[in-house]
């Protein structure tokens, strides 16, 4: 299956503007989990904002929507 490059822009939310990973997921969701975080487009915007990718936050997040 070949990457969706363009496609997948449209959809991310990351903020940080000099990242060559957006649109390749598969390369952002490794390149994150290398640091235990997790990828933009799995936060609110209001919080990838924070650039706090963190597993802590995540559940946080959305631990209060359960």
């Amino acid at each position: 299956m070949e990457c969706q490059t363009d496609l997948n822009k449209k959809n991310c939310n990351c903020t940080y503007e000099p990242c060559n990973r957006k649109g390749n997921c598969c390369q952002c969701i490794s390149y994150h989990w290398s640091s235990r975080e997790l990828p933009a487009c799995l936060f609110p915007d209001d919080v990838e904002r924070t650039y706090d990718r963190s597993l802590r936050k995540f559940i946080q997040v959305y631990s209060s929507e359960v």
